[in-house]
């Protein structure tokens, strides 16, 4: 991890020990981060990305009994029945196929248009369909 850097244990709280410097420039003060601290750049979700965490959300509901059906979710959202039967045939895609979208890693060109259409049963065809390596 980072040179120096230590975790203590103290009851109920962890406390993380980072050694970094401190900058002035114009005023402010600036955090001069450690070596091996690379700072994030925050991309927002993708199409795809969105798509999925709704048929999760809206599957977790049907699961739970939280609602009775796809009708009842669409009342309390204001939106049409098949809007929601779409997201939710993504519930069938693979794993690993879902693992890659949500990491980011789908391949180019895939759209959410593709995924709405008729989503094969057996895994290995979509992942040839779609354009996964069969190797994930």
């Amino acid at each position: 991890m980072f040179q120096n850097a230590r975790l203590e244990d103290e009851g109920k709280i962890i406390a993380i020990h980072v050694p970094m410097k401190f900058k002035r420039r114009g005023g402010r003060r600036e955090i001069i981060l450690p070596p091996g601290f690379e700072e994030r750049e925050y991309k927002p979700p993708t199409a795809l990305q969105i798509a999925l965490a709704r048929a999760f959300s809206w599957r977790r509901m049907l699961d739970t009994g939280e609602t009775e059906s796809i009708g009842d979710i669409a009342d309390n959202i204001g939106i049409d029945q098949s809007f929601i039967a779409k997201h939710l045939r993504l519930m069938f895609l693979a794993p690993d196929i879902v693992e890659a979208i949500l990491a980011g890693e789908e391949p180019e060109g895939l759209s959410l248009g593709q995924l709405y259409k008729a989503i094969p049963a057996a895994w290995e065809e979509q992942r040839e369909l779609y354009g996964f390596d069969h190797n994930n």
